[in-house]
This record gives C-alpha cells, sequence and structure tokens, in this order.
C-alpha cells in the first residue's frame, strides 16, 4: 500500500523544519545567545576572563594576550605550565579565580546543554504533532 499524501506532506513539513539546522550558528553559539536566559552566564564567563586577564597584566607584567591565554588555559583545567605566577599576591588570586571560574564555566556550559536539549525537545514535539 502506498502511504496516502496527508503523511508526505507532514513528513515534509517536518523534514523542512530540521533543515533550518545551522551548524555554523551552533559552532558559534549564536543559538544560545540568542536565549535570553543564558546571557547572564555570558556576561560572567566574559568578565571572569576580563578581570583575570587585567589582573594578570598588572601584577604579573604579561601581555593582555599572555594574560588572556593564562586565564584561558586555566580555566580550561588544561594549565600547560608555560606561564606560572610567582607573586604571593598572584597566586592566592589564582587559587580563587579557578574555583570561581571552573564553577562560573560549568554553569555556561550548563546553560548550552538546556538550550540545545529545549530546541531537540521542540522538533520532537513538532513530529508527534505531524
Amino acid at each position: 500500500m502506498e502511504p496516502d499524501r496527508s503523511m508526505k506532506t507532514t513528513e515534509s513539513t517536518v523534514e523542512k523544519k530540521e533543515r533550518r539546522y545551522q551548524p555554523i550558528k551552533n559552532l558559534f553559539l549564536l543559538d544560545v545567545l540568542r536565549d535570553k536566559g543564558s546571557r547572564p552566564a555570558f556576561i560572567w564567563a566574559l568578565g571572569t576572563l576580563l578581570i583575570g586577564m587585567l589582573f594578570y597584566h598588572w601584577i604579573e607584567g604579561w601581555s593582555y594576550l599572555d594574560s588572556l591565554y593564562f586565564c584561558v588555559v586555566s580555566l580550561g583545567t588544561v594549565g600547560y605550565g608555560d606561564l606560572t605566577p610567582t607573586t604571593p599576591i598572584s597566586k592566592i588570586f589564582t587559587m580563587v579565580y579557578l574555583i570561581n571560574g571552573i564553577v562560573i564555566l560549568l554553569s555556561l556550559f550548563d546553560r548550552i546543554r538546556l538550550v540545545r536539549t529545549q530546541r531537540i525537545e521542540r522538533v520532537s514535539e513538532l513530529r508527534k504533532e505531524e
């Protein structure tokens, strides 16, 4: 038996809506930035990087690029060891900075997970409705 036309149109409608998936927008987190609930997490993450960058530039005398590099590598828990804090104040700051910064990045990752899970659920609901 051949499926009726209503099934074919339903499948094509769902396929058209799914084709809107744009990997470049997902790669650069544009879908998450459009979500108003995710913006505070982005602001906190960027603020954390900015504060760390300025602190290490000021205290350690590193360039802005080196300071930002250290912050990203440290918060990503990679820690290559090519740059290390040398003064006691920067060592104390680094301990507090890393604990807080990792928590802030985890909250950002959770928002990314939440936004993308909600999108997947919407697509599955569209399939059920049609």
